[in-house]
């Protein structure tokens, strides 16, 4: 996959199938345009690109820099899993912003990214004042030589699959239903760092805490039961904490919240070492406990579930 980041300086010498949008969470939804946008390309002989922006226009607009279900870094990852062939993550400067939809067809797809058909949901908007639409593109195609396929939101049950949704269930902990949603599991990826030292010292469950980037979404605070993916490709179960970790005063990173790890089976040492979290299933909310002991006795209750095997649907 070829990338372009943080740059106007587009330049896709091969016809292009092209889709637009933030991505965020590429749920189920984005998945089918994925797979449209793939099934046009073999058909076509043409590559498969992505537009997006590095920073989400409403953050710089509006002033609401919302953190993401996946980071750029983490979008990309999927993109390319998803055998995207080209991603262009566009600065959103002040020049991008005053274009057009029609202008932004002209210059930006169909002048750098070489597009000779766009795969788009009925509600896509982009361009100044969101003047670039569903319609506009249809109106456009002919003119210019391209063809618009718009595909139908995904559904589950009654409601559109949608980057809201999935953050409504992340925020009330069902993470079961996030991950149908998604169409893969919600995930955590970050270097350990060091920590209180509590968990091992004084409880007896020596913990890995996670440095997660500060844009990344997190879910409810709480406890889950987690799958961890080590550098070297061994996968441990674990039970995860995400939040405040309000029994422990002592505690050095308590400005931001944490997401604190123990893994099943293992022993080592992973400082400085990327791991990834995949969150499996809630176990209870973060709560505060009178004493130390009350929460050793706890975590002790949530191990013994963890391993006890998930049940299947």
């Amino acid at each position: 996959m070829k990338e372009w980041i943080g740059t106007t300086d587009v330049a896709i010498g091969e016809p292009t199938v092209v889709s637009i949008g933030k991505f965020d969470g590429e749920h189920r939804g984005h998945q089918k345009i994925f797979e449209t946008m793939k099934k046009i390309a073999a058909e076509s002989g043409y590559a498969t690109a992505i537009f997006t922006f590095g920073t989400p226009p409403s953050a710089l607009v509006q002033g609401q820099r919302r953190p993401q279900i996946n980071t750029n870094a983490e979008r990309r990852e999927r993109l390319k899993q998803e055998g995207i062939d080209y991603v262009v993550e566009y600065p959103f400067t002040e020049k991008v912003r005053s274009l057009t939809g029609e202008l932004f067809v002209k210059k930006v797809l169909m002048g750098q990214m070489n597009m000779r058909a766009i795969v788009a949901g009925p509600d896509c908007a982009f361009g100044k004042d969101k003047s670039g639409n569903a319609a506009l593109l249809k109106k456009l195609g002919p003119e210019l030589g391209f063809k618009t396929v718009i595909i139908e939101k995904e559904t589950d049950g009654s409601r559109e699959i949608s980057s809201t949704y999935v953050r409504e269930m992340l925020a009330a902990g069902d993470i079961e239903k996030a991950n149908r949603l998604l169409g893969t599991t919600y995930a955590l990826e970050g270097r350990v760092e060091h920590g209180n030292r509590i968990g091992g010292s004084l409880l007896g469950f020596p913990t890995v805490n996670l440095l997660v980037p500060e844009n990344k979404l997190l879910p409810r605070y709480g406890v889950y039961e987690t799958t961890v993916t080590l550098q070297d490709g061994r996968v441990f179960r674990g039970l995860t904490n995400v939040g405040d970790n309000p029994t422990v005063k002592k505690d050095r990173l308590n400005h931001r919240p944490r997401v604190e790890t123990f893994l099943l089976d293992f022993s080592g040492n992973l400082y400085e070492s990327v791991i990834r979290l995949d969150f499996l299933r809630f176990i209870r909310p973060e709560k505060t406990f009178p004493d130390l002991e009350a929460l050793k006795e706890q975590i002790g209750k949530d191990l013994k579930e963890v391993r006890i095997p998930l049940t299947q649907p």
